[in-house]
């Protein structure tokens, strides 16, 4: 009997051993930053999109090169907990209306808004496309999903004032964990020049959609990896999974939101964006592009994505 009770314990000990471990190496290649591994980590991430980008490349090059050849500068701030935050900005006309766009998970300022650069630049909009924390040029180890990146997005709100002026209108554009960020920022007390949001493939929290990929894409359940990670994430980075939720943040929402997602997403399930419209407390439109995987929207449907976008203009921008 005592060889028995060895061996469950030995059994059990090493489940846990299993568990604890597993939970380790989902949170080390998740949660951190990872220098020289930036372009290996978007590959995964644009491969689980399910969208073959390849199709996409020669419009997005030209766009690129067409973007690059425009006036930009980079600039630099320093976040609440003394991080060295990065962004590009291009000056349009007057600089009276700007977008700033919130890129995705292991994406850049300067990635995920090349295809949308050609609309905002002919509706006479300047924009400013910040690095995320632990992305781009930004320092940072911990990577913030949106928890951390709303604090840093009223900052650059904030400067956006002080350079274009109290007459400035300001649009706030996001996708993927740009698109948390950016909901999860109108919880916050924005400046009054924050005209609307336009979240694109938005996720409620990191625990919702940890989960969900855990249980589709690696047909793992979620606990107790989810509940460790979140622990050690709490203790390291400082928030946790669940603690800033896109989905309760928009019930305090003041600001008009257009809210878009692919009908075919599914890194980021469709679900998510009808549970924040349906919590979403301001003025607010719902566009679900019909086939389209994660981030893919803009390409798979230009014309009917430009049109939002600018029927929303009409209604928030004077």
């Amino acid at each position: 009997m005592k060889n028995i009770w060895k061996g469950a314990a030995g059994l059990l000990a090493g489940l846990a051993a299993a568990e604890v471990g597993g939970s380790l190496y989902l949170y080390n290649r998740t949660m951190k930053r990872h220098e020289g591994a930036t372009e290996k980590d978007k590959e995964r991430t644009m491969k689980m999109s399910g969208t073959d980008w390849d199709k996409y490349m020669p419009l997005i090059q030209k766009r690129k090169e067409y973007m690059l050849q425009q006036p930009h500068e980079d600039l630099y701030l320093e976040s609440e907990d003394g991080l060295r935050l990065h962004a590009t900005y291009f000056p349009r006309g007057d600089e009276k209306k700007l977008a700033i766009c919130f890129h995705g998970y292991t994406s850049h300022g300067m990635s995920d808004y090349i295809g949308l650069s050609d609309f905002y630049f002919d509706t006479g909009f300047s924009m400013l496309l910040p690095d995320a924390r632990a992305h781009g040029e930004s320092e940072g180890e911990y990577i913030g999903f949106g928890c951390l990146d709303r604090k840093d997005a009223l900052l650059w709100m904030n400067w956006a004032v002080e350079r274009c002026g109290e007459d400035v209108q300001i649009l706030l554009h996001g996708t993927s964990m740009g698109g948390a960020t950016v909901l999860m920022a109108t919880g916050l007390e924005l400046p009054e020049q924050v005209k609307g949001v336009i979240a694109d493939c938005a996720f409620t929290s990191p625990k919702e959609v940890f989960s969900n990929v855990l249980q589709n894409w690696y047909h793992m359940p979620p606990f107790p990896m989810i509940q460790i990670a979140d622990e050690i994430n709490k203790k390291q980075a400082g928030y946790g999974l669940d603690e800033c939720n896109a989905a309760r943040e928009v019930k305090k929402a003041k600001i008009p939101a257009l809210l878009i997602h692919g009908s075919d997403d599914t890194f980021v399930p469709c679900n998510m964006c009808h549970e924040i419209y349906n919590n979403y407390a301001g003025k607010k439109q719902k566009l679900i592009i019909i086939g389209a995987a994660h981030a893919e929207s803009y390409y798979k449907d230009m014309d009917q994505y430009e049109g939002a976008l600018e029927s929303f203009m009409e209604d928030v921008i004077v």
